[in-house]
């Protein structure tokens, strides 16, 4: 166990609430990224998040190398495919896209990945992911060609959150999507926290720092911000 699992793990026995910014490499502009920089080292942010559904991998290691110097936070890679992932970053989210049943994001690009993280000395953290419906179609639907699961089948994707523990996974995360028109339903966010002894991260379709506030009461152990900081850098400010 490293670092940044043990800070998770011990920040949810102190009932600490973590808090992650997602960046997606995409949408980012080097030229403009200290203002975006500037803005992380004034919010509440414990966490930087890094990837996209759709990411090719190009500038990668020079967004995360600008971030790591200018940012004293873990940076945690979020990706899409084994394409973006950085040796320059600190650790990553070995995702397994348990909501859908593509064997590509079930176990095929966790074994294509294991190559390029036998080279880098990166913290890989299993983690269960689990889509949720949000009321549209989101960019993980469209790129791995699964559906989510029903927002109003909670006890189901509670199972499916406790099977994810059961197999081994470190951590739960609960996805509506980036961009979702209606983030993870406050009782499922409360059900799957009894269900699971894992951290939970919830993300997607957050909008406003009451709905951060409000996810933490539900049970969520880190809420991610990716689409709202996107399109308001002073997002923490409001």
């Amino acid at each position: 166990m490293t670092n940044i699992y043990k800070e998770i793990l011990q920040a949810k026995s102190q009932k600490n609430k973590l808090l992650a910014i997602l960046i997606d490499p995409d949408k980012v502009v080097i030229e403009t990224i200290f203002d975006l920089i500037k803005k992380i080292n004034q919010s509440s942010a414990t966490h930087i998040f890094v990837g996209g559904s759709s990411f090719d991998g190009n500038h990668l290691d020079e967004i995360i190398i600008l971030l790591k110097q200018n940012i004293n936070l873990p940076i945690i890679l979020f990706p899409g495919n084994p394409s973006q992932i950085s040796s320059e970053a600190d650790g990553i989210l070995f995702l397994q896209l348990l909501s859908g049943r593509n064997p590509d994001y079930l176990i095929e690009h966790q074994i294509d990945a294991v190559t390029i993280l036998e080279k880098t000395k990166l913290e890989v953290i299993s983690t269960g992911y689990i889509l949720i419906e949000s009321g549209s179609e989101t960019a993980v639907e469209r790129v791995s060609k699964t559906k989510p699961l029903d927002r109003n089948n909670i006890d189901y994707v509670a199972q499916t959150a406790k099977a994810a523990e059961y197999i081994g996974s470190k951590l739960i995360y609960l996805e509506a999507g980036s961009g979702a028109e209606k983030a993870v339903p406050l009782e499922m966010v409360s059900e799957v926290s009894k269900r699971i002894s894992l951290p939970l991260i919830v993300g997607g379709g957050i909008r406003s720092k009451k709905a951060i506030e409000e996810t933490f009461l539900a049970g969520a152990d880190m809420v991610v911000i990716g689409t709202a900081f996107e399109n308001d850098i002073n997002f923490f400010d409001n």
